[in-house]
């Protein structure tokens, strides 16, 4: 730690009075709630203010220009037999109202920010904690109630509301770091990761679905069973239906935010039995629309 007098640029033989308008006037420029977000001046703040909390203590500074503490304030090796343990705190200036003792008598705009941020660092709320969470396409569809076991053993019971996106955070209120005073704890913060479902292709509040059928069900027609987020459904296939056919689940989709839910898109995929099938070829070979063309125009 620098010498405290060269933090503050006074002499050495500067009165208390002196210390207190250097100190005062390096406060100003430097405070944090002026500089927001400024790490390197709210570094020199505190260097500042710990040398302000050296040297405005009459006895401190005593045993400062004497060589018994150091610029902390700890002792010095060689006098470890005058004190045993050094009891300032010079990382923690603000700790308690000394670091604000010269500006008791002020009355400006600016003592008072003083006194509201040591006022708000006493009773500081929790910090807030992250966390990650996945999940499964159907559960952000349909909603779920799932556990998530912490990094020290803990858990947290987190409901998933039905329709969640990825990315999407779930805040719990009053499960992060415990606040200091009377600063309340902080939140849990839950980013919730959907594990894809390579069946589904979600679009807003629809989904869509491609569904293989058979040559017989594409040109018989027939029900077949579809796979919706929240179980399997029954459809009826009409006849001569063929690749590329979209058929409409309504109300399968997610939820919407004002009421209801969206729809589910079934694409039809006409699908060919694997090897040959010399039943199939026969009947192929004679078909009587041989002459079949599906790439001219207007083919159907």
């Amino acid at each position: 730690m620098r010498n405290p007098y060269e933090v503050l640029g006074v002499a050495p033989t500067a009165s208390a009075a002196d210390i207190q308008k250097a100190y005062r006037k390096l406060a100003k420029k430097l405070h944090p709630d002026l500089n927001p977000g400024d790490k390197a001046a709210e570094d020199k703040f505190k260097e500042v203010a710990a040398a302000n909390d050296l040297l405005s203590d009459a006895d401190k500074r005593k045993r400062f220009d004497a060589g018994e503490i150091d610029a902390s304030g700890a002792e010095r090796p060689q006098h470890r037999y005058y004190r045993d343990f050094a009891t300032a705190d010079a990382g923690h200036p603000y700790a308690d109202s000394s670091g604000y003792a010269d500006y008791t008598d002020q009355d400006d705009a600016f003592a008072e920010l003083l006194r509201r941020t040591e006022q708000a660092r006493a009773n500081r709320r929790g910090r807030d904690l992250h966390y990650s969470l996945v999940i499964d396409f159907a559960e952000s569809i349909t909603g779920a109630s799932k556990r998530l076991t912490l990094p020290d053993g803990g858990t947290l019971d987190v409901t998933i509301p039905p329709g969640l996106v990825d990315g999407q955070i779930i805040r719990l209120r009053g499960k992060g770091m415990p606040g200091s005073g009377k600063g309340g704890p902080g939140d849990a913060l839950i980013e919730v990761e959907v594990r894809p479902d390579p069946r589904f292709t979600r679009d807003g509040d629809d989904i869509s679905l491609e569904l293989p059928i058979s040559l017989s069900e594409a040109v018989l027609g027939g029900k077949v069973n579809v796979p919706t987020p929240t179980g399997a459904v029954t459809m009826t296939v009409p006849k001569g239906s063929n690749t590329g056919t979209t058929m409409r689940l309504r109300g399968k989709g997610a939820p919407k935010v004002g009421g209801g839910h969206g729809d589910e898109f079934v694409k039809l995929k006409v699908v060919l039995p694997k090897g040959p099938d010399p039943a199939l070829e026969a009947f192929v070979s004679n078909w009587d629309r041989k002459g079949f063309n599906p790439r001219e125009d207007g083919a159907s």
